[in-house]
């Protein structure tokens, strides 16, 4: 099994644990793939749910340059659900579990067809 693979199987782990879904395992890994070599960088691999710049980060590079969609307190509000949903206080939240749930919420899955 290839790194990228394992990598992705423990995406799909936190997925079923953390937020009780079995996961869309084509979505999921064309958003790994998306995400290129962030997944094997410890750090870029990770959401800081803590951080404010971060979220930022997130919401204008994925939510609004990648999905497409408008900002708007809702983008923040979204990302903050998941956040929740993971648990904040977890230190491995992982880039790609993240951005699959919130393409998910937004019904953007198309962007990665």
């Amino acid at each position: 099994m290839s790194k990228r693979d394992e990598l992705i199987e423990k995406y799909a782990a936190d997925i079923k644990e953390k937020f009780g879904e079995d996961p869309d395992m084509d979505l999921l890994t064309k958003v790994a793939v998306g995400l290129g070599p962030a997944i094997y960088n410890l750090d870029a691999s990770k959401v800081s749910g803590s951080s404010e710049k971060e979220l930022e980060t997130v919401k204008n590079n994925f939510l609004v340059k990648k999905l497409g969609l408008s900002d708007s307190p809702s983008l923040m509000d979204a990302i903050n659900s998941v956040i929740d949903k993971y648990g904040r206080s977890d230190k491995n939240k992982h880039r790609a579990v993240i951005y699959y749930m919130l393409a998910k919420h937004f019904n953007k899955e198309a962007v990665y067809k």
